[in-house]
């Protein structure tokens, strides 16, 4: 990959003594609650059977292509799923992956709030939820007030989990060893691993030994472009020849910018990084523009997430067109074994392993 100019620093870790010391804090905290609901206290069964999606650290790993594919499978079955999610950052107007969900499946119920348990009590009191038959619980590992017939744990094989540490001292939630808990794991962006993948996969057996484990890979299988006030759908050799800036503010940037890279190659002439969930201000989005007229790009290339705020910019404001790739999961491995365990828990076949994971 060609290097791109100087991204623009983000919250990181708490480095050295201060961050392992609030770590240690943290982690018994951590065990605390955990056994807590291990015991059951505080867990409640919300009507419907429940499929979580979740991961080990902060940032994205790939949980909306995953609960996507999972969507479409159920919605292919005959099932009427919902998805439940805490609505990050909503403040103002509806959390970036709810507008996501909401673009690819117009008709699905969406709980976007923090308090999911209610929000779905409420759905469920309703004409539109009495016909949800099943819930999608989007990063639902550590929201274990609700209990869930399947837990599915997401690793993001270029920022590995076993070579990480707590918050704040890393970017982990849990410790390696709650993967004992999950029904089944998913490695992601496996692609920007190559063979290490396997390494990987032997050291999740031994994590959460009997879980399923599916190796996936995230590609780019088109573009989205707005340019003179228009959506134009082009495949990626729309960008040959073409200056771009990359721009995105997502929790784990290394992977889009990885593949902004490789498609792009010396032509990736910049990359603005900012903290996830960023809500584009004003003057944040007069930066980029100034930043892209500077690079004199052809470009700027952001993500599907950082488009539902970027969208609302005027398109003649642009210096250039944007564009956003159409991300696509594909499964290296495992993809039957986790469709039969998403039916079966769809159908209340408790698939955990000690009846399925508060």
């Amino acid at each position: 990959m060609t290097t791109p100019a100087r991204a623009e620093p983000r919250s990181g870790p708490v480095p050295g003594l201060l961050g392992r010391a609030l770590a240690g804090v943290y982690a018994r905290e951590m065990v605390r609650r955990n056994r807590r609901y291990d015991a059951g206290v505080g867990v409640a069964r919300v009507g419907r059977p429940v499929i979580s999606v979740g991961n080990l650290s902060v940032g994205g790993t790939g949980k909306t292509p995953l609960v996507t594919w999972i969507v479409r499978r159920l919605l292919d079955e005959g099932r009427r799923p919902c998805i439940a999610m805490r609505g990050y950052r909503a403040k103002g107007g509806i959390a970036d992956e709810a507008a996501i969900y909401r673009r690819r499946f117009l008709e699905l119920a969406i709980v976007a709030q923090p308090d999911r348990t209610r929000g779905l009590e409420e759905l469920f009191a309703t004409g539109e939820g009495q016909r949800v038959d099943c819930v999608v619980l989007d990063d639902g590992f550590q929201h274990r007030r609700i209990a869930r017939d399947l837990d599915i744990v997401l690793v993001d094989a270029s920022r590995s989990a076993f070579d990480d540490a707590l918050l704040p001292a890393g970017w982990l939630r849990e410790p390696v060893a709650s993967l004992a808990r999950a029904d089944a794991v998913v490695v992601t962006h496996a692609e920007h691993v190559g063979a290490r993948v396997d390494e990987l996969r032997a050291r999740l057996m031994e994590a959460a030994p009997g879980a399923p484990i599916s190796v996936t890979r995230h590609e780019w299988g088109g573009l989205d472009v707005q340019r003179r006030e228009e959506d134009e759908s082009h495949d990626l050799a729309w960008l040959d020849g073409q200056r771009a800036l990359a721009v995105c503010a997502i929790g784990n940037p290394d992977a889009f910018l990885a593949e902004a890279g490789r498609v792009l190659g010396d032509r990736l002439v910049g990359a603005i990084t900012m903290r996830d969930h960023d809500r584009y201000a004003a003057g944040t989005v007069q930066r980029l523009i100034r930043r892209a007229r500077s690079l004199d790009a052809d470009v700027i290339l952001t993500t599907e997430k950082d488009w539902v705020k970027l969208a609302r910019v005027p398109a003649g404001e642009w210096p250039c067109a944007v564009a956003r790739p159409r991300l696509e999961l594909t499964f290296a491995d495992g993809e039957g074994e986790l469709g039969r365990l998403v039916s079966a828990a769809a159908r209340g076949d408790r698939a955990g392993r000690a009846g399925g994971s508060p």
